[in-house]
């Protein structure tokens, strides 16, 4: 052996017998006691929210929120509005309940007028109504099912109407129902969630963008599960994938036009759409297996889609997905 190579050898024992201290100090310290386990769920917010066991009923489908004994927290009382939207028209499908409410309540303390399009739960939509109105701004209601594409003309054609323009949509009504086999899976079910999360959003950006300005906004509600799949919600995870490419794609299409196409995608979040969907069972434990150990509330959410319509704060953004979803999983 070369006196070079001798040198190699050497230097490689001195390393590898290094590696064993290193090793050796930190079995014989690091691993000594046990990693510290987070009591509780996370709080972080303004103020302390709601964690498991989350004890509810099960909802009738569509759900509504005055039904829910946990109530969603949407109002925001420690955010202060600052006029990112002030003037603006909203159009939000979605928007009598859960995160649609919470982004109707806020797009309203911002500045802007709200058209609350929904399905059929009157009641809740009253409630939104009334707290857009509370916010010193106008609201209108537009009941009616977003995958008919003549609705989705007319609630259009209602709220230039009512307000002489639209400036932003927010495409968020959707339908979902977990299945525990891939058998239970029908066509009508498929057919039903297809309709409402993919024919809906096309048909309500394609009704909305001719009257949409320059510097006008589409947001969209994608999901984790449009991320990551999710092994009981086959159809759902599929429509929300659909999602988030539709809107990758819609953005680049209307970058010569000034309109900008962003997507939230939540993990989940405590709204009638998951009473509606589980059994009182299964629904203690929903938002659980998130790093913070809870389910967002709506108005936790809800300041995301501030951002992403508001030409002061993300005039720059168009085609990305905003995941929300409680953080991430060490390795």
């Amino acid at each position: 052996m070369s006196e070079t190579d001798q040198s190699f050898a050497e230097n490689a024992r001195r390393t590898a017998e290094q590696e064993r201290a290193i090793q050796q100090q930190v079995d014989g310290e690091a691993r000594s006691f046990a990693e510290p386990k987070a009591k509780g769920a996370m709080q972080a917010g303004a103020r302390a929210y709601p964690e498991p066991p989350m004890k509810d009923s099960h909802l009738d489908k569509p759900g509504l929120e005055s039904d829910l004994a946990i109530a969603p927290m949407y109002d925001a009382p420690f955010y202060k509005g600052s006029g990112k939207l002030e003037g603006k028209v909203a159009l939000i499908t979605g928007a009598d309940s859960g995160i649609g409410r919470a982004v109707a309540v806020l797009f309203a303390r911002e500045g802007a007028d709200v058209a609350i399009a929904y399905l059929d739960e009157t009641t809740d939509a009253e409630i939104t109504k009334a707290a857009v109105e509370k916010e010193g701004r106008k609201a209108i209601l537009l009941p009616g099912d977003v995958s008919d594409p003549a609705y989705a003309k007319a609630a259009v054609a209602k709220t230039v109407e009512a307000f002489g323009k639209l400036d932003i949509l927010v495409n968020n009504a959707a339908f979902q129902e977990h299945v525990d086999d891939f058998s239970q899976l029908t066509e009508e079910h498929f057919d039903r969630t297809l309709k409402t999360n993919l024919y809906g959003y096309f048909h309500m950006a394609q009704a909305a963008t001719p009257h949409l300005p320059k510097g006008g906004a589409i947001v969209m509600t994608g999901s984790i599960t449009g991320l990551v799949g999710n092994k009981d919600l086959l159809d759902y995870s599929m429509t929300k994938g659909g999602i988030h490419a539709f809107a990758r794609s819609l953005s680049t299409h209307l970058i010569p036009k000034g309109i900008r196409v962003n997507v939230v995608a939540p993990g989940p979040v405590w709204t009638p759409l998951n009473p509606a969907d589980k059994d009182a069972k299964s629904l203690e434990q929903f938002g659980a297996t998130t790093e913070m150990k809870r389910p967002a509330q709506p108005e936790e959410i809800a300041p995301a889609y501030v951002f992403l319509a508001s030409p002061q704060m993300s005039s720059f953004i168009t085609g990305e997905v905003l995941p929300i979803i409680g953080g991430y999983a060490g390795g």
